[in-house]
C-alpha cells in the first residue's frame, strides 16, 4: 500500500499514513462528465413568459385597401402589436416554464464518478494538468494536521497553504479574477474567479470554514458534501485538494 506525507502546521512532514483503496480507481472522465452535468441540470429553475405575456392587448387588422400592412393594429392607436414579427410584439418561440430540465443518472455511474474524480485529486499529472500551480515537492495526495482546522484568520490560512507548497495556486487565482462578459454583470454575479484550492474537512464545525471563506477561489467542504461537481468543476477532474487527517481516515471507509 502506498503511503503520504502529512504535513504539520508549520509545514514540515510529521508523519506518513497509507492511502485508502479508493484513490486507485480507475480514472473515468466520461462518467464524471455525465454526472457533472446531471447535477447541473437537475439544479436548474424552471423559466418564462407569463403565459398571455405579449397577447394583452384589444387588436384587429384594418384589411386590405387601407393603404397600411395588414397587421393587429391597438384600436385607438394605430400601433402594430402582438404578432412576433413587430417592434413590441410578444417573443415568437419563448422558453416554456413547464420544460423539464433533468438528466438521469445511474445510482452505479454516480458512485463511480465520485470516486473516480476523488481518485484524481491524488494524482500530480491530473492537477497540473487541470491549471493548478504547486511546488514540485507537494506529495499527492496532499494530507494535513488537524490543527488546520483550528486556523481562525484568512492571513493564517494563506501563510498556511504558502508553506506547504500551494501559495502559488492562490496568486493563480487571485490575479485571474475577471469582469465576466455578458448580463451576468448586471445580476450580481459581476466578478469570475478561477477554482483554486479544495479544503476538506471531517466536519463542518470547524473554524477554518469561516476563516477561508475569504481567499479567492477557495472552497472548504466536509467529507459527507463531496460529489463529482465539487470534486471536478466543470467535468474537469484533477482539483486542488486538502485533506485533513481525521477526513482522509473517513475517506478511508469509502
Amino acid at each position: 500500500m502506498t503511503q503520504t506525507n502529512v504535513y504539520s502546521i508549520n509545514g514540515d512532514v510529521s508523519q506518513k499514513v497509507d492511502v485508502p483503496e479508493v484513490f486507485s480507481t480507475p480514472y473515468r472522465p466520461d462518467i464524471i462528465k455525465k454526472a457533472v452535468l446531471a447535477a447541473a441540470a437537475n439544479g436548474r429553475q424552471p423559466y418564462g413568459p407569463a403565459k398571455k405575456a405579449g397577447m394583452r392587448h384589444a387588436v384587429s387588422t384594418r384589411g386590405k385597401g387601407t393603404g397600411s400592412a395588414r397587421n393587429q393594429r391597438v384600436h385607438g392607436l394605430g400601433k402594430a402589436s402582438e404578432s412576433p414579427n413587430n417592434v413590441s410584439g410578444r417573443r415568437a418561440h419563448p422558453p416554456r416554464p413547464e420544460r423539464i430540465w433533468d438528466m438521469k443518472i445511474n445510482q452505479k455511474e454516480r458512485a463511480i464518478a465520485r470516486k473516480s474524480a476523488l481518485a484524481a485529486t491524488g494524482c500530480a499529472d491530473c492537477v497540473k494538468a487541470r491549471g493548478h500551480q504547486f511546488d514540485d515537492n507537494v506529495s499527492f495526495p496532499v494530507v494535513v494536521s488537524d490543527a488546520a482546522q483550528d486556523l481562525t484568520t484568512t492571513a493564517e490560512v494563506s501563510a498556511f497553504l504558502e508553506k506547504i507548497g500551494l501559495g502559488y495556486d492562490l496568486d493563480r487565482a487571485k490575479d485571474g479574477r475577471k469582469i465576466r462578459a455578458g448580463r451576468g454583470t448586471m445580476r450580481n454575479r459581476k466578478y469570475r474567479t478561477p477554482v483554486s484550492v479544495l479544503i476538506v474537512v471531517a466536519e463542518r464545525e470547524v473554524p477554518i470554514f469561516k476563516s477561508a471563506s475569504n481567499l479567492p477561489g477557495v472552497q472548504i467542504e466536509a467529507v459527507g458534501n463531496l460529489s463529482a461537481a465539487i470534486l471536478a468543476p466543470g467535468g474537469d477532474a484533477g482539483r486542488l485538494t486538502v485533506y485533513t487527517e481525521s477526513a482522509f481516515a473517513k475517506i478511508g471507509e469509502w
